[in-house]
């Protein structure tokens, strides 16, 4: 991945993994229920962003990019979403990270900088 983009996916990986759990328990209280505006811009805004990272290589559904403000969505399907968002966000960082001497470091073509993360996660979801 290009040094660039580590950043930004670190930010954008967290930020939709708590939005996620967040909307999962608004999701088990009630599943049918509308989200508001107010999440949903924000949610639009970081697939908007992960579309752009995650290209047509990860991105989870060829025909979904965001969803749509006419049309609210139940936070069970923001949910559903999100989910294949962070297991595709996961996937792109497994092939994209090695272990070494114990610890995880992005893979930068080209480069011999070594910058470290997280191990990848194989619950996506958590």
């Amino acid at each position: 991945m290009k040094k660039e983009l580590i950043d930004k996916f670190e930010k954008l990986h967290f930020q939709i993994k708590n939005i996620y759990s967040e909307l999962g328990i608004l999701s088990k209280k009630s599943p049918d229920g509308a989200i508001n505006k107010f999440k949903l811009k924000f949610v639009n805004q970081l697939l908007t962003q992960a579309n752009t990272l995650l290209d047509e290589q990860y991105k989870p559904f060829a025909d979904f990019d965001l969803f749509q403000e006419e049309d609210i969505p139940s936070n069970s399907d923001v949910v559903l979403v999100l989910s294949q968002y962070i297991q595709c966000l996961e996937k792109l960082k497994m092939d994209n990270v090695k272990m070494l001497s114990g610890n995880w470091y992005w893979i930068i073509p080209n480069s011999k900088e070594e910058i470290k993360t997280t191990h990848p996660s194989f619950d996506f979801t958590r």
